[in-house]
């Protein structure tokens, strides 16, 4: 069985204190959640404070972004291990990153690589344009991010997928869950025929894209759908609690 993952992308958004009273409104209910795993992801510069907030509680932290050197002259970077100091887990090839920073699959390829060898989880995401989704090119697309992202990757022990496809990304329109649970059924296809069916079995894959709290219960009731990587609606506690909660109940009635 794969314990649901529900994480919440801040993105650049929230100073430190902001992050923190966002924090002090979420985590009594979010612990209350025994079944659901919960993650948070902020900004680099609260990621230390939102640590020393969150000790001995059972929400975990991640960071949005690595860079796959450990150290060097690399201005404004951070490395695996810094993140590995604060996190368990970490967001990587996220679209917005491929879009405004031109991250290849080689270079997400290195920071999964890095990721795993410093002992976080990866969260790496996938997905196509509207573009590619309305030229019925969507399983080429994601099989390719796939390839290219895992390559020589020999053990995905830690890693979870998260299909964002591009066009539901902040735009409030999101796939339906039928088509959701589709695609991501041919992800964990796709991980089968390279990695075997156990390894495909037991992968979780989230959905992003314009979840919320009134569509969430259309992606959880997808047998496919292990939970989901949430942006806008993760920067209001009341909307990132009714997602968790929602899961919890739909994921344990199965």
């Amino acid at each position: 069985m794969r314990v649901p993952l529900i994480a919440g992308n801040w993105k650049m958004n929230t100073t430190v204190a902001e992050a923190l009273d966002l924090v002090r409104a979420m985590k009594d209910e979010l612990e209350k959640v025994t079944d659901v795993e919960t993650a948070i992801c902020p900004p680099f510069v609260s990621l230390a404070p939102v640590k020393e907030l969150l000790a001995g509680s059972t929400i975990k932290l991640g960071a949005q972004n690595l860079f796959f050197a450990e150290k060097g002259a690399y201005t404004g970077e951070i490395s695996s291990l810094m993140v590995a100091d604060l996190c368990e887990y970490v967001i990587i090839g996220h679209s917005e990153r491929r879009q405004y920073f031109n991250e290849t699959g080689d270079i997400v390829n290195k920071k999964v690589t890095a990721a795993l060898q410093a002992g976080l989880k990866p969260i790496l995401c996938i997905g196509e344009s509207l573009e590619e989704n309305e030229a019925g090119s969507t399983e080429e697309v994601l099989a390719e991010q796939l390839s290219l992202s895992l390559a020589a990757v020999v053990d995905l022990n830690g890693l979870t997928v998260a299909y964002e496809p591009v066009w539901a990304i902040g735009t409030g329109k999101p796939a339906t869950g039928e088509q959701a649970n589709g695609t991501i059924s041919f992800i964990r296809q796709s991980i089968a025929e390279a990695y075997g069916e156990k390894a495909a079995q037991e992968i979780r894959i989230l959905y992003g894209g314009s979840v919320n709290s009134a569509n969430a219960a259309e992606f959880m009731q997808q047998p496919e759908i292990d939970g989901a990587l949430v942006g806008g609606a993760s920067l209001k506690a009341n909307e990132f609690i009714s997602i968790v909660n929602q899961t919890s109940l739909i994921k344990h009635r199965k």
